[in-house]
């Protein structure tokens, strides 16, 4: 960031350097000396709005990006969706009815691996959040807890729709994903469990824990759950029945997790105790994860999606497809990004982009499945 004038900050430098222009060259290409470029970038000059205009001409740019008042953005009392004791900790905020809901900065977010821009900075005391942008700002984006690694795909779509709208995804199993719409610390919530009777068993999981709430399910994606296994599949697994072969080391997923009930339904169905599968009881909090376990070599098998197997170059064997529902309360109908992301899910470009992911398919993308 440049330096300020009366509160004014300028960032011609940042821009003239990545255009690759000095000092002296963008002042002839304005119709102003060296002199002025200079005492602009170094916080002495504040240019007329004809020299603003000029400036951004040249430069490719707006006039906000070469010049803008910052303000402090001030504090908020907060509502903490996650044990966050940290002062100074870097938060996720989102505006949820009528509080600002904060998460920690951590690893469970499905959108990056590297850092994400914080919006704002717990405070030491009285549940407070010191706000990093406008917090007007946060009435254009909604949370999502899931755990379909789809939903950064989703994430992209939305934020290219335009509107500025944006929508969060922050990594929770099928179960407590439901819990968090329950508990108002989320706009929407993602489950995929697999049905075992005539009834959709998302609907059923979000009518016995929403209870007296309404919420629309809509659906998002299917895809294809297995066991992730080491490349070659050295030990031949060819079921879950397999898993208790001799050697076997196997990672399974949190209880909560979808995927985690499948696997049991078919351990029951083959007649095989949990017990005599090595590893069992070692748990990975993401799919992603699993992957990972099998790629480094600290297991044989883990639970996961044929599309992660594929991107971390190991063999797989399928077990089912499920369906990846959104569950959207019903008062977030009418907020701006929500009929934003409903309108996305009808669009052939996400559609396209999904179905090109190993063992995804999009025949029921933006279906409405039920109402809760």
């Amino acid at each position: 960031m440049g330096n300020a004038k009366d509160g004014v900050f300028c960032n011609v430098k940042a821009i003239r350097r990545a255009k690759g222009l000095s000092q002296a060259e963008l002042a002839d290409l304005v119709g102003v000396r060296r002199q002025a470029i200079y005492d602009m970038e170094s916080g002495r000059y504040t240019p007329n709005t004809a020299i603003a205009l000029r400036l951004a001409g040249e430069l490719g740019c707006r006039v906000e990006d070469l010049f803008f008042i910052e303000q402090d953005a001030g504090e908020y009392p907060v509502s903490l969706a996650e044990h966050v004791d940290t002062p100074g900790a870097r938060l996720s905020v989102v505006r949820i009815e009528d509080r600002l809901v904060a998460y920690p900065q951590d690893g469970r977010w499905l959108l990056c691996e590297g850092f994400q821009s914080a919006d704002g900075l717990l405070q030491p005391i009285g549940g407070r959040v010191r706000m990093l942008q406008d917090e007007a700002r946060l009435g254009k984006k909604i949370l999502l807890l899931g755990c379909d690694p789809a939903f950064s795909i989703l994430h992209a779509h939305v934020a290219r729709h335009g509107g500025g709208a944006e929508i969060l995804c922050r990594f929770a199993s099928s179960r407590r994903a439901v819990e968090g719409l329950k508990a108002g610390t989320a706009h929407l919530a993602a489950t995929h469990l697999h049905n075992t009777g005539k009834e959709e068993a998302n609907v059923l999981m979000a009518k016995s824990i929403l209870k007296d709430s309404k919420a629309m399910v809509v659906g998002f994606s299917l895809f294809e759950e297995g066991l992730m296994l080491a490349q070659g599949n050295p030990f031949n697994l060819q079921s879950v029945a397999d898993l208790s072969k001799n050697g076997v080391r196997f990672i399974n997923r949190e209880h909560g997790a979808a995927i985690r009930v499948l696997l049991d339904d078919q351990l029951r169905r083959h007649g095989i105790p949990a017990d005599t599968i090595l590893g069992y009881e070692k748990v990975t909090t993401s799919h992603i994860e699993g992957a990972q376990a099998v790629a480094f070599g600290l297991a044989d098998a883990a639970l996961g999606l044929r599309a992660l197997a594929a991107a971390y170059r190991l063999d797989f064997f399928p077990i089912q497809f499920v369906r990846c529902d959104l569950i959207i309360g019903h008062q977030f109908l009418d907020h701006p990004a929500v009929k934003i992301l409903l309108d996305v899910l009808q669009t052939q470009a996400l559609r396209k982009d999904l179905g090109s992911l190993p063992g995804y398919e999009t025949t029921m993308t933006g279906t409405i499945i039920g109402e809760v």
